[in-house]
């Protein structure tokens, strides 16, 4: 019996030893992990949050150039006939559009969807515009019909699709 007892006083402190280095070993090696894991979002971030800041930049700009009013400006040449304005606006649109394809896979699913809406609504007015005007109508008409169809309006696409640009590079910062 003694020598189970001596056995006993040796066995339970050993065993209390190993438990608590077993304890002291198992919370360092999660603190270490924690700490590489951080490390490695941190290095991601700094990759990553560039590119995703460009992405919102290009799109923003995206939309402004597809925005009817600057559409026209910039490529309205004053002796073309409606349908070639209507052609080269849609075609700058496309254009623009394959531009800046890839920057989707930088910002969320929603506002990708509300980019999307902007362009095929800038796309829809310009072609109804288009399509309410005389084959023979010069340029200046459709310009005039554009912006008069966008006046009447309820709704900016290009307009909430920025402000939810803008809210989600926000959240970035």
């Amino acid at each position: 019996m003694e020598e189970v007892l001596s056995f006993v006083k040796i066995i339970v402190p050993a065993a209390l030893v190993l438990y608590a280095s077993y304890l002291t070993l198992n919370t360092f090696l999660k603190g270490q992990l924690e700490q590489k894991a951080l490390a490695k979002q941190a290095e991601k971030q700094q990759i990553t949050l560039p590119l995703r800041l460009q992405a919102y930049e290009r799109m923003a700009m995206f939309l402004e150039r597809i925005s009817p009013e600057n559409l026209v400006i910039r490529v309205n040449q004053g002796d073309l006939s409606a349908q070639a304005l209507q052609q080269l606006l849609l075609s700058e649109i496309r254009n623009e559009y394959n531009h800046n394809l890839s920057q989707q896979v930088y910002i969320s699913h929603t506002l990708w969807q509300a980019i999307l809406r902007a362009k095929e609504e800038t796309n829809a007015v310009i072609n109804e515009s288009a399509g309410s005007l005389e084959e023979n109508a010069s340029s200046i008409d459709l310009a005039r019909l554009l912006f008069s169809h966008l006046g009447q309006q309820a709704e900016d696409p290009i307009a909430i699709a920025l402000q939810l640009l803008k809210e989600e590079a926000q959240q970035l910062l």
